[in-house]
């Protein structure tokens, strides 16, 4: 309708009369709507892809020259010829009635891809950081949202766990961009933009999150938070949708003859059997309405203390050998603590018993955390184990009871209701514990500007990010949620500075969990920052202009500085965090995370075998995202990762089946083959559950119905 009134008014310069009269009837017309939220749809959005080459058959627009300002042509050009030693290309205007054409430098062009357009998306990795052997890890991807909520449909259809997302809140200011250009506040079709912005992402959204218990969660203002309701009543009418209300700065906004904005908004979109589950606090105030927690198991948490500073010789007491059975795996004894001066190998263990010690992932001396003593007196009573034993590696997972879990068992709050093979108990809750939370939330974790803004000028000094989430405010959110998933997979695909990533290696910390999160952003650059960028002569896509976009400048330095402990400077951070988990900043995590750029495939390069390098992320994503990952096309004809293998000649089928057996912690199978009965027929070799998957086979089919508008 919006392109109605464009038509209208063009009509009304031409015939006024003919015009108004039209117009008149389409004014009619439209106020006779049906009920619910009704907009407009807009024509597809389109994006600008600065970073992609230009190739023959490419949508192209024309850039305005170097220092302007100006938004320049914004006509769709196709190209139909590269001179390549030129750097030329031949254009075509696209939907041209006179068919323009056109020869333009490859430099002053820039590629589009709309969004009823067929993508075929690939990942190129920028970098990554790693501190831990066994955690999956964390995803960041540069990129439009919209097209990498498209790559995901290939690599996590139906397995988000929640999705976390903080849009933009179309407040008037130049927030967000819709075809290019930032939206204005005078902009009529504003509010019908945004539904539409914000409908073709969720639709997608609710293609990656689980069917059978899941939770959408997105935090809005009052200038979009009625009709984000209607719009989330009518893209889940399944779900049940409650609104939270969070006070985010009690000293509020003072507007003059208006009341004085305290507060934000948080709807929840709970799918399937998802259920808000209990806290320690209600979240309004100290009172306390407890419920049943009767009869879930308690945790077992591991004995190594996993903070940096954790080494060998800070606690003389706490570097000491745990002795294990070689046949059964089970704890034979406890050690006595050495010395700093006795090398750990001089240590003889019992006969049948290897010694076990507080290794870091690294290799380095760390620490366990109780004393011999205390370990001694846990294993008379069954609260230290040991399990996965590896006598050849000297390795074994030694899991305790946390002291509150041990006062619990011994003042009745916890009922012992077994024991294991090696005397270890099993023990669950027999009384009321937790607390419903309330709708209103006002905590003093949840300040914006304390557990936003400052948490993120420690962790990025100089560096400024208008208004981010509070991290502890993201963290209590999900704990609702993924407090009882400690597998759980988070999507956030409005990324913004990296507060949910942040919040998510949190409550890893906090439980021992291995949750992962996905974080999507794109690497834009703020309105004002874009004027004095052009000015200086710079366009997207340069290297300096790059630089300052929102991912490269904030989100994947904050996610490094929060895992590393250290700030772009290599400086400790300093500052503690605190509420929850209280610890120094500088600390860090036990985390890995990767970071990617969003790539554009052309679809005979895939089905060639020609893209592989870019494809190769998708699949270790689509596994699990965890351990080693096969980059490049195996010279043997097939090769097997830590989550999965490929198998690029089905001729070394059997070998490559040989390998897989021997994996433990295999997913999938990837074949690359265009013969449907040879892949069935490998298939039904795979060890049992591993998930065969033909190459490129279902990466083509998803896109070219995934993608289709």
């Amino acid at each position: 309708m919006s392109r109605l009134t464009d038509l209208i008014a063009d009509l009304k310069a031409k015939d006024p009369k003919l015009g108004a009269d039209l117009d008149r009837e389409f004014k009619a017309l439209s106020s006779r709507l049906p009920f619910g939220l009704n907009f407009e749809r807009h024509r597809p959005e389109a994006v600008e892809l600065p970073l992609r080459s230009i190739r023959k058959g490419d949508k192209v627009r024309v850039l305005p020259p170097r220092g302007s300002t100006g938004k320049g042509d914004q006509s769709l050009w196709q190209v139909k010829a590269i001179q390549k030693k030129k750097e030329l290309a031949e254009l075509e205007l696209k939907d041209g009635v006179d068919q323009k054409k056109k020869t333009v430098s490859l430099n002053d062009l820039v590629v589009v891809a709309e969004f009823r357009d067929t993508i075929f998306p690939g990942l190129i990795s920028t970098g990554k950081v790693e501190r831990s052997d066994d955690r999956p890890y964390h995803t960041i991807i540069n990129g439009e949202n919209y097209h990498a909520l498209k790559l995901l449909t290939y690599t996590h259809r139906g397995k988000v766990d929640a999705i976390y997302i903080d849009p933009p809140y179309n407040t008037g200011a130049k927030d967000w961009k819709y075809n290019n250009s930032y939206v204005e506040t005078d902009d009529l079709y504003r509010h019908s933009k945004w539904l539409a912005f914000m409908e073709r992402r969720l639709l997608i959204a609710k293609e990656l999150l689980r069917p059978d218990n899941s939770v959408l969660i997105v935090t809005i203002d009052e200038k979009e938070y009625l009709r984000l309701g209607l719009l989330l009543e009518q893209l889940f009418p399944e779900a049940e949708i409650e609104m939270v209300t969070t006070v985010i700065s009690a000293k509020g906004v003072a507007r003059f003859g208006q009341f004085s904005r305290v507060e934000e908004y948080i709807y929840f979109v709970r799918i399937g059997k998802s259920e808000v589950s209990l806290g320690e606090q209600n979240m309004l105030d100290d009172s306390r309405s407890a419920t049943d927690k009767i009869g879930k198991k308690v945790d077992w948490l591991g004995l190594r203390r996993r903070e940096p500073t954790a080494r060998r010789g800070a606690r003389p007491n706490q570097f000491y050998p745990i002795f294990v059975n070689i046949e059964s795996g089970y704890i034979h004894s406890i050690g006595d603590p050495i010395g700093d001066d006795v090398d750990r190998k001089s240590i003889v263990p019992p006969q049948g018993t290897f010694a076990v010690w507080p290794l870091r992932p690294n290799g380095d001396e760390g620490l366990w955390g109780i004393t011999p003593e205390t370990s001694r007196r846990y294993l008379k009573h069954g609260f230290i184990r040991s399990r996965r034993h590896k006598p050849q590696e000297g390795k074994a997972s030694i899991h305790y009871l946390p002291s509150g879990t041990v006062d619990a068992i011994q003042e009745g709050r916890i009922a012992i209701t077994g024991c294991d093979a090696d005397g270890a108990v099993q023990a669950v809750y027999r009384e009321k514990k937790g607390v419903i939370p309330k709708r209103v939330w006002n905590m003093p974790s949840h300040n914006a500007e304390n557990g936003g803004s400052v948490i993120l000028s420690r962790l990025l000094p100089g560096r400024r990010f208008p208004f981010p989430k509070s991290l502890y405010a993201v963290e209590d959110a999900l704990r609702f949620f993924v407090g009882e998933k400690r597998n759980a997979i988070v999507l956030d695909f409005f990324s913004g500075s990296g507060t949910t990533a942040h919040a998510v290696m949190r409550l890893n910390r906090q439980d021992g969990g291995y949750r992962q999160c996905i974080s999507v952003t794109n690497n834009e650059v703020s309105a004002d920052e874009q004027k004095y960028l052009r000015k200086k002569n710079l366009r997207p896509g340069d290297f300096e202009w790059e630089a300052l976009g929102i991912c490269d400048y904030i989100t994947k330095p904050r996610v490094l500085a929060a895992i590393t402990g250290r700030d772009p400077e290599e400086h400790p951070i300093k500052g503690d965090y605190k509420f929850t988990d209280e610890f120094p900043m500088s600390e860090g995590f036990e985390e890995n995370a990767e970071f990617f750029t969003l790539t554009y495939e052309a679809k005979d390069a895939v089905n060639h075998n020609l893209a592989y390098s870019r494809i190769a992320p998708l699949l270790w994503l689509r596994a699990g995202a965890h351990g080693k990952r096969i980059d490049s096309l195996p010279e043997s004809g097939w090769a097997v990762a830590d989550s999965y293998g490929l198998l690029t000649e089905v001729d070394k089928a059997t070998p490559f089946i040989k390998a897989l057996n021997e994996v433990q912690r295999l997913r999938i199978a990837y074949i690359v083959t265009d013969d449907d009965r040879r892949f069935q027929a490998i298939a039904r070799r795979l060890p049992e559950g591993v998930e065969p998957v033909r190459l490129y086979e279902s990466y083509l089919t998803n896109f070219s119905f995934a993608n289709g508008e």
